[in-house]
């Protein structure tokens, strides 16, 4: 009888500390699901227009993402926020935010946005507060190959046609850069010396490539750049288009900053 009484306490204790378990777990705040940043927002740069990101739009599109390519006015850093952010706020919800070029000057500004949630720089300026594009370019000596021409009379900057292929895109071909020299997109002088207001790569986590080979863009500009910045850098053999010649590479980038946005949510 002793044996059978211990064998039926023990069973409700084992019964009643499932029950008190049970009920500390269903009370448990549960993890929040995390939500994958799914809306990349691409900014070209001077001498260029949007079109340049269809390798990487095509890349981005098949794993997914929602694609959105601005297409800058180029005529000042205003207009060509003003021009992103009016892409970003169409995104139903956070947003990482690419630029190339000068447009890396153009996202360090609109990043501010509360739906940006990353960066990621290609090859790009990234300013500080009060610091112009034009301060970046001069910081340190411009390759012989580079073809950027003083302003014209109406105030706009256009990249030579005899050193465009070598000093803007040397890894693509001959015909890819006459074309690209034929449908560049002169920028006005205005915006190289208009001072950031609010650096966005101050708050938000951002990522970015060193094109080795950049001939418009010295390198270790871009090094120094993001060394201040504190991105996540990654190194590639290319020129300054290389967004163009290494699309998978620049995607993955892209991609990167869009799973570690979502794991931090």
């Amino acid at each position: 009888m002793k044996t059978q009484s211990l064998k039926n306490s023990l069973k409700s204790g084992i019964a009643a500390s499932a029950i008190i378990l049970s009920t500390i777990i269903g009370s448990a705040p549960k993890a929040e699901a995390q939500t994958p940043v799914k809306n990349i927002v691409l900014v070209h740069g001077a001498f260029a227009d949007g079109s340049g990101y269809k390798g990487v739009y095509n890349i981005l599109t098949k794993k997914g993402y929602n694609v959105t390519v601005v297409q800058n006015p180029l005529t000042s850093l205003k207009d060509d926020v003003d021009a992103t952010n009016r892409a970003i706020e169409k995104q139903d919800g956070p947003v990482i935010l690419v630029g190339h070029s000068w447009g890396g000057t153009v996202i360090t500004e609109a990043g501010t946005n509360p739906k940006v949630v990353g960066l990621v720089y290609i090859a790009a300026f990234a300013p500080d507060n009060g610091e112009t594009t034009l301060k970046l370019v001069q910081s340190l000596p411009a390759a012989p190959e580079n073809g950027i021409l003083p302003p014209d009379d109406k105030g706009f900057v256009y990249f030579s046609k005899e050193k465009f292929h070598a000093g803007f895109a040397a890894d693509l071909s001959k015909e890819e850069a006459d074309f690209m020299y034929a449908s560049q997109g002169p920028i006005a002088a205005q915006g190289f010396v208009a001072p950031i207001t609010e650096a966005a790569w101050k708050t938000k986590p951002s990522y970015a490539i060193v094109a080795t080979e950049d001939k418009a863009i010295n390198p270790d500009i871009e090094r120094n750049m993001y060394k201040r910045a504190g991105s996540k850098v990654t190194e590639i053999k290319a020129s300054h288009v290389v967004f163009i010649s290494h699309p998978d590479a620049v995607a993955k980038v892209i991609i990167e900053a869009a799973n570690n946005a979502a794991a931090k949510k």
